[in-house]
């Protein structure tokens, strides 16, 4: 494969970050993507900011697999975002030789909102890390065109956006337009496939989005479209969380058949 495929932490969520990297080694993977912050309140994460011994043993397998830390999530930026409480975060990163944090906005106010992102751009330089900003539909940054002007306003050298094939899909975003997103902003992407006809509301697409959907290839989207659109040399990370299928399927099984089926698409498009 010429780019390198992460395994993204939703798409195994019940291993814990070692056994993370050790699957991803076992099934191909060059990299992986680890939770260290949940997503919504209860959801999983990981305590690799808190816990020595599970950063050590993280650490250790990463040493041993070969395999690299691509991103590290999630921030999800609110209104109460304070950038300041984040160090240990990003020193966390930084230990695990990340490259990139993932940050989601959920805060209205686009003044703060942009103020606060270009900060927490600024803390996360201290140690080496991007942050790429993930447009969602149900979020304060609904699509691309979003994005792109919260990044052109905060002006930070270490800021980017994420493209995930489902968001695009489901806030309508072109081709054209993902053509169009400068090099410089454009860190990795994430890959799922899923439905062609999207869900009607904002509970179901939420939903689906963290915790149902398909292999590349299993459904409607223009998967290969959105690849040939952005760098050749993007790398990609494997995020399809499959909560029914993780019930009778292994999580190994899973990242290898997430992996195979997003060979099969890249093959493709050679």
């Amino acid at each position: 494969m010429s780019r390198p495929l992460a395994l993204a932490p939703i798409t195994t969520p019940e291993l814990a970050p070692p056994d993370t990297v050790t699957v991803a080694a076992r099934t191909g993977y060059a990299q992986v993507g680890l939770r260290l912050l949940p997503s919504s309140p209860g959801a999983f994460a990981w305590p690799l900011a808190s816990d020595a011994a599970l950063l050590r043993e993280t650490r250790a397998r990463l040493r041993d697999t070969g395999v690299a830390v691509l991103d590290i999530d999630i921030i999800r930026q609110g209104p109460t975002c304070d950038p300041a409480t984040y160090d240990r975060f990003f020193e966390t990163g930084a230990a695990l030789g990340a490259r990139a944090v993932l940050l989601a906005a959920d805060d209205p106010e686009r003044t703060r909102l942009v103020e606060n992102f270009a900060a927490l751009c600024g803390r996360a330089a201290r140690f080496g890390l991007m942050i790429d900003l993930e447009f969602m539909p149900w979020t304060a940054v609904r699509d691309l065109a979003a994005a792109l002007e919260v990044l052109q306003a905060a002006d930070q050298p270490n800021a980017g956006v994420v493209v995930d094939t489902l968001h695009v899909a489901r806030s309508n975003t072109s081709i054209d337009a993902l053509r169009a997103v400068p090099r410089r902003w454009l860190h990795y992407m994430q890959i799922c496939d899923a439905p062609a006809v999207a869900p009607t509301t904002t509970e179901a697409l939420i939903h689906a989005a963290r915790s149902e959907r398909l292999f590349p290839g299993e459904g409607g989207l223009d998967l290969a479209g959105m690849v040939r659109a952005l760098p050749p040399d993007l790398p990609i990370s494997i995020e399809v969380p499959r909560e029914t299928l993780a019930r009778t399927m292994p999580a190994e099984e899973r990242a290898r058949r997430a992996l195979e089926a997003t060979a099969r698409l890249l093959a493709t498009l050679a």
